[in-house]
């Protein structure tokens, strides 16, 4: 907590100082969203690179006034949540003052960029973001508060907790872990008991596309398991966003690139070529949107796909046929096959990429 402190004094000692020399302050961010300022490595994903290009948030510009003031705003409750060490939700902060800050997304942003400066992970912060994935399984650990979660014995899934960092004891007899893009074929997995029929697992969804919290988690799984990790998707260009999001990470927040990624992260499906190989019905898949097609162009340009032709081959049958389809799809065979037959084949005879 001291470094964080150190960290916003310093830059409000900037502030003071530019004021006693009658200049007008600026704080200078990294340029995040921006594809040139970042690198791919194998082994970690996207991250920023070094010497990154800069956008100046100036005092005295009329387009940068305002963000100014709000970044000095949300640093100055920062400050004081690490001095008295306690924590606040992204949400808190917002509701705090909705007027000021005018939108929910606004302050994540600057929360996001105020971490990039300090370069200090958002945790370190006290700031938590708002959960919404769900943990279900083979899976034990303890909160930081000392409550104890079992996640094995409930029928409902568990909320992934607020604050993953301060999570302790894990254990667990798994042996994989699966991420279900969707709440609702999560939940199905669920009902079908799928966990425990065919081999101990813990299986995590982040509901779409996964916040901060859900990223940690897989990659506490990871570091502390080290077992495989399957991604269970729609066979379209947003699912396969999704899965390159818990694997190589995301341009925004490429900069805490080394707490979020999980490289080792495995396609099971839907893949592209499973809709051929199981015969499912033309009438049962949705047409390319146009945003589809921009999305998928996107997509096979980034820098990770080079490295895996295998995934670069699904991605070629999916804009060749301009399809989609929802895991939803293979009920249209029978209404278990997801959990009976699909999922059981392609974990005992290696069908993921």
């Amino acid at each position: 907590s001291s470094e964080v402190l150190e960290a916003i004094e310093n830059v409000i000692q900037g502030v003071v100082q530019s004021l006693a020399q009658k200049k007008a302050p600026v704080l200078t961010v990294a340029n995040r969203a921006d594809w040139r300022n970042i690198e791919f490595k194998d082994s970690v994903g996207l991250q920023m690179i070094p010497g990154c290009t800069t956008k100046q948030i100036r005092s005295d510009c009329p387009q940068s006034a305002r963000r100014f003031a709000l970044i000095l705003k949300i640093l100055s409750m920062i400050y004081k949540m690490v001095q008295s060490n306690t924590y606040a939700t992204k949400r808190d902060i917002y509701y705090s003052d909705t007027l000021l800050f005018g939108s929910q997304s606004v302050v994540d942003q600057i929360i996001n960029d105020i971490s990039c400066m300090l370069k200090i992970p958002r945790r370190s912060l006290h700031v938590l973001s708002t959960t919404k994935g769900f943990v279900a399984g083979n899976l034990s650990y303890t909160e930081e508060d000392g409550t104890k979660v079992n996640c094995t014995c409930s029928a409902t899934a568990v909320t992934v907790p607020s604050n993953v960092q301060g999570i302790k004891n894990l254990t667990s007899h798994a042996k994989f872990i699966l991420i279900v893009e969707k709440d609702a074929t999560f939940q199905r997995l669920l009902d079908d008991d799928f966990f425990s029929k065919v081999s101990p697992c813990i299986m995590i969804t982040g509901r779409g596309i996964p916040d901060l919290n859900t990223r940690l988690l897989v990659r506490k799984l990871w570091d502390s398991f080290q077992i495989p990790i399957f991604t269970l998707m729609d066979a379209d260009p947003h699912g396969v966003e999704i899965m390159c999001v818990y694997k190589y990470g995301s341009v925004s927040m490429s900069f805490e690139a080394h707490h979020l990624t999980v490289p080792s992260v495995k396609w099971l499906g839907l893949l592209p070529s499973d809709l051929k190989r199981l015969n499912i019905c033309k009438d049962a898949l949705i047409p390319f949107t146009k945003q589809d097609e921009n999305k998928l162009a996107s997509i096979q340009k980034r820098p990770y796909i080079a490295c895996q032709p295998l995934w670069k081959r699904e991605l070629e049958i999916m804009a060749a046929s301009k399809l989609k389809a929802e895991i939803q799809v293979l009920t249209s065979v029978s209404a278990d096959y997801l959990s009976r037959v699909y999922l059981p084949n392609k974990l005992q005879f290696g069908g993921w990429l």
